[in-house]
């Protein structure tokens, strides 16, 4: 089994993928449990002192205010772990709930929580061996970061509530720990607020989506340049010197590949001559660097907010580097959901321009000499019209999760926690646009496809030929209809698995 080091430092995004969807084991460094004992007499030299500290001497929230005494403090993380853990609704994916563990692994590392050496190596141990506490939907606001769903963790890891083990099974925790050699945590002082609270789970789907969407943009340059090409468009308009005109980088990277996928199309030789009396093409051709470029640079800022986060130790009290405990607030989840909801917008727009060229197919007005909805025998046969019908479904709920959850704030705790980022909200909505966009951009490959076989003979380019070939090794070419969702989900999965975008790569190699 690969195992990810987990020390002081930040995680790379590309070992959070390998332990939240590929299963890969942590193991904590020497430096980071030489820092983690190091904090831990901190706290422990602070459990009898006379002066209240939060977190180990107090309630939590509005209850802050409330002195407990020393033979109570043990019950108190027990209390507290145990009321957190009130999610509810349907559970959590698996990848979600090993990326929040990892990453409050990540914080426990860099020692700034006060936590025991043996807390931490639970969480190592549990990852390595699979076990996933049931996580439920609902629960976050995302301040003090992701309260409910960090407690179900640290629930399991006492021994208490639900996991699911390798195996995906359902099982007590107490059982899937004793049968992987897990000895529960019993809690001491600020442990289980160590273990709740942090932005985690929000940050842990920002990373995993802007894995997800380095994917999906590249790929949408693909599918764009399909259209262009199978509708007879022209790919002047991407030349780099009118590019330079507008120095947005991801505009001029969006233009570079799209040059790179139509080169040497035959289809679109066929039409450069005095004869061609088209002056410009539609919007959803001529400009998609612009609006794809407008998606990469807004990726690359949330990547910028996401490696920052990485970099964080958040919790509340932290363990300062001079030996202090401080409240702070950098729980808030504000920078995080910002960029969240940042990326569902440019989510639905991706998909919204990308249903718009799909449609140019099949309207024959549009089309340039395609039949109706790419149909065999139009009227008889209704070709891709339904399909089109699915990604507009998408698209229009894509829009309705393009609004932003981080606008939006309930008080709670008694007006403690006055404000509040529902950064958790808005990862489980991007999570969901994500999919959407796959699948829009699934389609427009799908009809492309088929739009460049009834062009034949004409040939498209090797690039663009290479993508449609890899798709006919599993969907059929153009005929009468077909039962069409099996089709469209064999596409998804050609889309989503990222071996779409290998095929162009195998020519044009990578694309940016």
């Amino acid at each position: 089994m690969h195992v990810v080091d987990v020390g002081i430092g930040p995680l790379s995004p590309e070992q959070i993928v390998a332990v939240a969807r590929e299963g890969a084991g942590t193991a904590l460094t020497t430096e980071s449990l030489d820092e983690i004992s190091a904090s831990r007499k901190v706290v422990e030299a602070l459990a009898d002192d006379v002066v209240p500290h939060y977190g180990v001497s107090t309630g939590f929230g509005a209850l802050a205010t409330r002195h407990i005494p020393v033979d109570r403090r043990a019950q108190l993380q027990l209390s507290l772990v145990r009321s957190h853990a009130a999610g509810s609704g349907p559970e959590v994916e698996r990848e979600v709930v090993r990326a929040l563990m990892l990453l409050r692994l990540s914080t426990l590392a860099t020692g700034r929580t006060g936590v025991r050496p043996e807390t931490a190596q639970t969480y190592a141990a549990m990852l390595t061996a699979g076990i996933t506490p049931v996580v439920r939907e609902f629960g976050s606001l995302g301040c003090s970061g992701d309260l409910a769903p960090l407690a179900h963790c640290a629930l399991a890891a006492m021994g208490e509530g639900e996991v699911r083990d390798r195996n995906g099974e359902l099982r007590p925790a107490a059982d899937a720990l004793a049968e992987a050699g897990i000895a529960p945590i019993a809690l001491k002082e600020k442990e289980g607020l160590a273990l709740i609270n942090g932005t985690d789970g929000m940050l842990g789907m920002l990373v995993l989506a802007c894995h997800d969407l380095q994917m999906l943009l590249r790929t949408a340059d693909i599918t764009a340049a399909m259209s262009v090409e199978a509708l007879m468009g022209t790919d002047a308009v991407f030349a780099a010197e009118l590019q330079a005109l507008r120095p947005h980088p991801g505009q001029a990277a969006s233009a570079a590949n799209m040059r790179k996928l139509v080169a040497g199309s035959a289809i679109m030789a066929s039409h450069r001559n005095p004869e061609c009396t088209r002056v410009q093409d539609a919007y959803s051709l001529r400009c998609a660097p612009q609006v794809h470029g407008a998606a990469r640079d807004t990726l690359a800022h949330a990547e910028t907010v996401a490696g920052r986060e990485l970099c964080a130790a958040v919790d509340n009290p932290v363990v300062t580097l001079d030996g202090r405990v401080e409240s702070n607030g950098n729980f808030h989840g504000a920078p995080v959901g910002y960029v969240l909801d940042f990326l569902a917008i440019a989510a639905a727009d991706m998909a919204s321009i990308s249903e718009r060229r799909t449609d140019r197919f099949l309207d024959p007005s549009r089309s340039h000499g395609l039949n109706a909805f790419l149909a065999d025998d139009p009227g008889v046969d209704s070709g891709h019209m339904i399909a089109q019908y699915t990604q507009a479904g998408i698209v229009s709920e894509l829009k309705r999760l393009a609004a932003p959850a981080s606008v939006d704030s309930i008080p709670s705790s008694a007006m403690q926690e006055d404000h509040v980022s529902m950064g958790w909200a808005a990862a489980r909505k991007l999570r969901r646009a994500v999919d959407g966009l796959t699948r829009v951009l699934a389609v427009e490959l799908l009809t492309a496809a088929r739009a460049l076989d009834l062009r034949g003979p004409l040939a498209p380019a090797t690039a663009t030929a290479a993508v449609r070939a890899g798709l006919r090794t599993f969907v059929a070419g153009p005929g009468p209809d077909r039962y069409l969702a099996p089709e469209i989900e064999a596409a998804v999965g050609y889309v989503a698995s990222g071996t779409a975008l290998a095929a162009a790569e195998s020519v044009t190699g990578p694309l940016d």
